[in-house]
């Protein structure tokens, strides 16, 4: 092989070295509703290896299909959107290998899904709300690049007594990410009509939850049931 012919090899090799070097690692904190505005719900990312928080406003639905993937107790009576399409995609044999978090624009996060099929890999341009939804069915890691992390990312403050509360209940208001930007405090938080119920009634309505197809509902009662344990 020729001279000419080894360096675009070699510089292709090097300039995806130096993409991976940059793209951070990124883990599912939790998912948080807005008290004031109606279907406006908050993704919070957290970098692994690092205090950095990533707060993505999502739709009710994503909202939706994310929690019931996060929630191994819930089992929908039905496949979701989300779930088609890994049924769809276990038939065919195509893998979703990783998803990259790649562009934030106007406050818009951009993502691709990197997909596999017979050793042939593919990038599919996808919403950040579906691109999650999906990586969760597939065990696949998300990352972004530390620019995006630079730019978006954020630190939270506790006070010490919500430091106590933070392995237990990580809901972040969307009200007060939206509201105060870089500086936003964790307020835990649940309908007070589950804290009246006993734990057969909670597990009552959360099985009437599933049945019905109410799946935000479901969550809420699947997070008190968990506090209580």
């Amino acid at each position: 092989m020729q001279v000419n012919q080894v360096l675009p090899v070699i510089c292709t090799a090097f300039f995806s070295i130096l993409i991976r070097m940059s793209l951070v690692r990124l883990k599912i904190k939790g998912i948080s509703y807005s008290q004031t505005q109606n279907g406006a719900y908050a993704l919070i990312l957290n970098e692994v290896e690092g205090d950095r928080k990533l707060p993505i406003v999502i739709g009710a639905f994503e909202a939706q299909s994310i929690a019931i993937a996060l929630e191994k107790e819930i089992k929908p009576p039905r496949p979701l959107t989300h779930d088609l399409f890994k049924n769809f995609a276990d038939r065919f044999d195509v893998v979703i290998k990783q998803v990259i978090i790649h562009k934030l624009v106007d406050g818009v996060f951009y993502s691709s899904i990197i997909c596999e099929r017979d050793k042939i890999e593919e990038i599919i341009d996808a919403r950040t709300s579906d691109a999650i939804a999906l990586a969760l069915r597939f065990n696949a890691p998300i990352f972004t690049y530390k620019t995006i992390l630079d730019k978006a990312g954020i630190f939270l403050k506790f006070s010490s007594k919500e430091k106590d509360k933070e392995e237990t209940d990580d809901s972040i208001m969307v009200d007060e990410i939206l509201q105060e930007g870089e500086t936003v405090a964790i307020n835990p938080s649940s309908p007070d009509m589950y804290k009246e119920l006993s734990m057969d009634e909670l597990r009552s309505e959360l099985d009437k939850a599933v049945a019905s197809e109410d799946y935000e509902k479901a969550a809420k009662l699947r997070d008190e049931i968990s506090k209580r344990k």
